[in-house]
């Protein structure tokens, strides 16, 4: 099973959503870095479950220990392991479900791909139990990033099709840092009271919504990438496909460039302080797979929580005859609300890699 990514910094995630525990072990790690734990603790709370009505009332303190990597919480150079006990399962609820598969899930294909023995207890392994492992890592590559004046951030840019404002051509840090601190991790807060009507109206009709996450990358250097099938695009998308329920993910003007013209498209070039910038930023900080020092922007597109509360209708697996399926459990009404952090998390990991790699001894 291939749930791994990364070249000087080798990620690989393992556990199920109602197994003992699931964690993260990674290779690479530059050592000498020490970890704040209360900051790292402070990011791992924003995506934790039970928080409020907009989430799942599955209640886990998410609390990594770590087994290897860390002395005196600072990196060692050798991997890190780390585990988060799973404490909060309700595993009955999840009974038959491979025989009557949940629409939108993974319950059909797991079946097809790994036989009667498959573990879907609350989604198994492509459970969104499973991004607290990436947010561990993730939290650690950003206090990394930042001690080197790189910051990534990320707001809800929309939910149920309310629109939040764009992060501005420069983003700042303190403006991640003020949308971070929020309940609803949105720019305008007129929109977020919208988007918290639109979740609790299709929770109280037994159905969910989606949205898209918004994330930007500042300070980062330019002239980092490469060009066709390993540039920054490329190894971004790959990994924020990893995380669960993600459908599209689309760069600077995304897919609105193909509604425009070259001349409306195009980055004009200009300096800024000493430095090459461009006035507009469609290109989403990447030219031909490689950085050319503006922000990087990248979205990220979530569908629906698949399990609600609302019959569905499905089929038995072993009759095959169709079946009237009504999901238990608890589940949240938006994912979106609690993959901010993930989304910052992946696209932090992703640049640490890369960044790793332009240097000679594999840390920067």
């Amino acid at each position: 099973m291939s749930s791994q990514y990364g070249k000087k910094l080798k990620i690989s995630v393992f556990g199920q959503s109602h197994g003992k525990g699931i964690g993260v072990t990674v290779e690479g790690l530059p050592s000498g870095e020490r970890i704040d734990r209360d900051q790292l603790m402070a990011f791992m709370a924003r995506r934790a479950p039970g928080q409020s009505n907009l989430t799942t009332s599955r209640r886990e303190k998410d609390e990594p220990k770590f087994l290897s990597g860390l002395e005196n919480d600072t990196t060692c150079g050798f991997p890190l392991c780390a585990v988060i006990e799973n404490t909060d399962t309700r595993s009955g609820d999840y009974a038959g479900l491979t025989k009557t598969p949940r629409p939108g899930h993974a319950d059909y294909t797991a079946l097809l791909r790994y036989g009667d023995s498959v573990d879907m207890r609350g989604g198994g392994h492509f459970s969104g139990r499973l991004t607290a492992p990436l947010c561990i890592i993730g939290g650690i590559a950003k206090q990394i990033l930042a001690r080197r004046g790189i910051h990534v951030g990320a707001h809800i840019k929309a939910i149920a099709g309310v629109q939040d404002e764009s992060f501005p051509l420069y983003p700042t840090k303190e403006i991640f840092d003020t949308v971070a601190a929020k309940s609803l991790a949105v720019i305008d807060d007129k929109a977020g009271e919208q988007m918290r009507a639109e979740i609790e109206k299709a929770s109280a009709e037994l159905d969910s919504v989606g949205g898209i996450v918004e994330c930007a990358v500042i300070g980062m250097p330019a002239g980092i990438g490469s060009p066709m099938f390993d540039g920054i695009e490329n190894r971004i998308a790959q990994a924020i496909f990893g995380i669960s329920a993600v459908k599209g993910v689309e760069f600077g003007a995304g897919f609105k460039s193909a509604e425009m013209r070259g001349s409306e498209n195009n980055d004009p070039f200009t300096v800024k302080d000493g430095k090459i910038v461009t006035e507009t930023n469609n290109c989403g900080g990447i030219l031909g797979g490689i950085s050319n020092g503006m922000p990087i922007v990248v979205r990220a597109a979530f569908k629906p929580t698949p399990s609600i509360a609302r019959a569905q209708q499905t089929v038995n697996t072993e009759t095959l005859e169709p079946a009237t399926l009504e999901i238990k459990g608890r589940h949240d009404p938006c994912i979106v609300v609690r993959a901010v952090p993930v989304v910052e998390a992946v696209v932090a990991t992703v640049i640490l890699d890369m960044l790793m790699e332009e240097s000679t001894n594999g840390s920067f």
